[in-house]
């Protein structure tokens, strides 16, 4: 019974991983627009309790895209500088809705497995009831 738990929960923090990303990736999107916004992406690591690999995933620090902002020249813009540029937005709309779609099967991935697990451990029960 003890694999039935461990399988839901390190599917669970799957889905609240992929979870976190798809809020992430949402938050660029929104901000594609917004001068100055540097891309936030997240990154995943294993977890680890007492020096042992629990299959489980964590999201690990957001971090900001250091890529260079894209310059804009709008010289009625009031961030303009005297040459009529100023910073944009270093968000990519392509790469954003892919890494959507990555996240999006990778969560619906996840919610299947976890769906199986219940349905097998519930299947289970039912048979050593009888």
């Amino acid at each position: 019974m003890a694999e039935f738990s461990d399988a839901l929960r390190i599917l669970s923090s799957g889905l609240r991983a992929q979870g976190q990303r798809l809020r992430h990736v949402s938050e660029n999107i929104s901000n594609a627009d917004t001068p100055g916004y540097r891309r936030k992406t997240v990154s995943f690591h294993e977890t680890v309790e007492s020096g042992r690999r629990t299959g489980a995933v964590e999201v690990g620090k957001v971090m900001l895209d250091r890529r260079d902002l894209r310059a804009i020249h709008d010289p009625s813009h009031p961030l303009a500088g005297p040459d009529g540029f100023y910073d944009g937005s270093n968000v990519d709309l392509v790469t954003e809705i892919a890494d959507a779609r990555q996240a999006q099967r990778s969560y619906e991935a996840n919610l299947k497995m976890f769906d199986q697990t219940r349905r097998m451990s519930s299947a289970l029960f039912d048979l050593l009831k009888r």
